[in-house]
């Protein structure tokens, strides 16, 4: 095979991978802006706020080495559900009768069906636990957008070395001469004479 035309051919399965890497990094593009933008507005929306500094809700040696950093913040991306989650609502259900493990405490509840204060820790073990799992869904969304942020630079970095070597390809099908062939066989050395 003649070597320009091999250069040509593999310049033109190079922007065919250039072609490929970018419209994956406009599908990672738009996969991160939704994943982002989404938990942004669905936890916004909840309006939930980081106890105040200094409160006695983050004195707790349980949470404040976690949530300080956000006291009084609006909470609003991944990492912040992810801290309120295990270190707000999960330290506060595990204080509760039985862990604040909803199965529990409703087995309890429903083994004492006239006792009213387990009744109550039933609702408020299942509104907890279920806040704690909304979160920790935000936070897992937000990881998908930080990987999909990734796969953009990825992609788009990849595509870039693929054009720079596109052209690198095209530029040294230019050069080589038209007669070169890919796999020339040359003998090196010294001609041999008969005996």
């Amino acid at each position: 095979m003649r070597r320009r035309v091999f250069d040509v051919l593999a310049s033109v399965g190079g922007v065919a991978v250039v072609l490929m890497l970018l419209i994956a990094g406009g599908l990672a593009t738009w996969g991160y802006s939704f994943a982002d933008s989404s938990v942004h507005s669905q936890l916004a929306q909840q309006q939930i706020v980081f106890p105040a500094k200094g409160s006695t809700a983050l004195a707790d040696p349980k949470t404040s080495p976690y949530l300080d950093q956000y006291a009084g913040q609006q909470l609003t991306t991944g990492a912040q559900a992810k801290a309120y989650a295990d270190h707000y609502i999960a330290v506060h259900l595990a204080a509760m009768p039985y862990g604040g493990v909803y199965s529990q405490v409703s087995s309890a509840s429903r083994a004492d069906p006239t006792n009213a204060a387990l009744a109550a820790e039933v609702q408020t073990s299942f509104q907890g636990t279920t806040l704690r799992g909304l979160l920790l869904e935000a936070y897992a969304f937000s990881v998908f957008a930080t990987l999909a942020l990734w796969a953009v630079i990825a992609s788009f970095a990849l595509a870039l070395l693929f054009a720079v070597l596109v052209g690198l390809g095209l530029r040294h099908s230019r050069r080589v001469p038209e007669s070169a062939e890919l796999l020339a066989h040359s003998v090196v050395g010294p001609e041999l004479s008969p005996i």
